[in-house]
């Protein structure tokens, strides 16, 4: 019997790109103007990824310089989204489901905050945990098993779902708890989780 379920935020209860152009035309900008050593592709495909991961590791990954890194994580460590915002449509099953619900989210602390602000959804969660990558080296993994400790749940008694194989899907699997990759775009082919779903909706029946 599931008796909690742990959300990923991005992407997983709202589109990021329904925010993107407005949240990071500032950070864009910057790597416009101060990347180097950089193709214009990688610049793209980099800024892409930013909207599906965290920067940190996308400043990692394509070399980011340290002027670079230092101006935008001054940018974004205060950075705050104060207009509407609207979660999936298959987000109101979520809010129906009648266990325990987390939200697990990794990225700087006030825009994760104001997002969820501006969702209006602190309330459908028992405790939302933001993991600030420029402030911890805890990743998701150990808040996966703080809550486990904390609330006195078995590893088979929760699920964890979220969009992205290489963030809450691989963390969870690290600390043997079965995963639900949310793919309504049907995006991965090879993803490496326990279960797949392309409605929230879906969830009801891995639960009973």
């Amino acid at each position: 019997m599931i008796r909690a379920l742990i959300y990923d935020l991005d992407n997983t209860i709202y589109p990021v790109e329904s925010i993107a152009d407005e949240v990071f035309a500032g950070l864009f900008k910057l790597i416009d103007d101060l990347a180097e050593g950089i193709s214009a592709s990688d610049i793209q495909t980099a800024k892409n990824e930013l909207t599906r991961r965290p920067f940190q590791k996308v400043a990692d990954e394509y070399g980011f310089n340290d002027e670079l890194i230092e101006q935008a994580t001054e940018l974004l460590r205060n950075l705050t989204y104060n207009k509407p915002m609207h979660a999936f449509d298959d987000y109101r099953y979520i809010k129906t489901i009648a266990v325990d619900k987390f939200l697990v989210t990794t990225g700087f602390v006030k825009l994760q905050n104001s997002k969820v602000k501006m969702l209006g959804i602190a309330g459908d969660f028992k405790q939302i945990y933001v993991v600030d990558p420029e402030s911890t080296e805890k990743t998701k993994r150990h808040i996966f098993t703080q809550i486990l400790e904390k609330y006195n749940y078995k590893a088979e008694e929760v699920l964890i779902i979220g969009d992205d194989p290489e963030s809450e899907i691989k963390e969870a699997k690290a600390v043997g708890i079965k995963t639900v990759l949310y793919d309504p775009e049907k995006r991965f082919t090879n993803a490496d989780a326990d279960y797949r779903i392309t409605n929230h909706r879906d969830i009801g029946e891995l639960i009973l």
